[in-house]
């Protein structure tokens, strides 16, 4: 198997769902440990990807030149997914609320 580098970038609606979901879990739930967890959780499984990003399980969705890969956290529902192409590795959480345009 080649050995590819991939480099790792965040997606803006990345960005903007984990802060929404940070800010929710922190100032409405009063959870500020728990928020902090999450982030580590979402970055350790996103660090352990790196070296091989396609070995793991396809998010199942329509057709794409490129499939969507699947993250799990074990602290909350929420699925994290990301595509590997053109030796870039891009990034971008989505929850539940975008289910439904991604499967078709």
């Amino acid at each position: 198997m080649k050995n590819e580098k991939y480099k790792l970038r965040y997606l803006p609606l990345f960005e903007q769902d984990l802060i929404q979901t940070v800010s929710c879990i922190t100032n409405v739930l009063k959870n500020t440990d728990t928020a902090e967890k999450l982030v580590n959780d979402i970055e350790d499984a996103i660090q352990e990807r790196l070296e091989y990003p396609l070995a793991f399980e396809p998010f199942p969705s329509k057709k794409r030149d490129y499939p969507y890969y699947r993250i799990y956290t074990k602290l909350c529902n929420i699925l994290c997914c990301y595509r590997g192409c053109n030796g870039s590795q891009k990034i971008s959480l989505w929850s539940k609320r975008y289910k439904s345009v991604f499967i078709k």
